[in-house]
């Protein structure tokens, strides 16, 4: 068996390692084996395949590490739809009580059916308020 065998024995072993890991991790070690093996399928000796698969392994892990980690970072979901609401302000056009079933907000441009977040809290109209949550088409809001 030609020492290049064992190149690849060793690189399939890192690539299915990496596969179950949640990092960059192994693939640099994966990429140094395969360059090794090759090296030794082209008729290298072992010690020069075996300083190439740490060079290579090396030179990965300072050279793609970092841009693959900058990959995985992403940026925070973009909130649409009724989740996007939360947050807002909003200004009280109907006064707001729970208990009597009214109340009624304009949030950007729309209006709402509000309740107050504080079952016993009532808003009055013209205040402003934020939107906390929305359930179904009801946003409930604080002062």
């Amino acid at each position: 068996m030609g020492l290049w065998v064992l190149w690849v024995v060793v690189a399939g072993a890192f690539t299915v390692g990496e596969m179950h890991t949640n990092g960059f991790y192994l693939a640099p070690f994966a990429l140094g084996a395969a360059f090794a093996a090759v090296l030794s399928l082209l008729g290298v000796g072992g010690v020069i395949s075996a300083a190439a698969f740490l060079a290579v392994s090396a030179a990965v892990i300072l050279l793609l590490r970092p841009v693959a980690m900058r990959h995985r970072r992403l940026p925070p979901p973009t909130r649409t739809g009724a989740a996007a609401l939360v947050g807002q302000h909003a200004l009280v056009i109907e006064r707001i009580a729970n208990r009597e079933g009214l109340g009624t907000v304009k949030i950007g441009g729309e209006v709402w059916t509000a309740r107050s977040f504080d079952d016993d809290r009532e808003i009055e109209p013209g205040e402003q308020v934020e939107v906390v949550e929305i359930r179904g088409a009801t946003a409930l809001v604080l002062p």
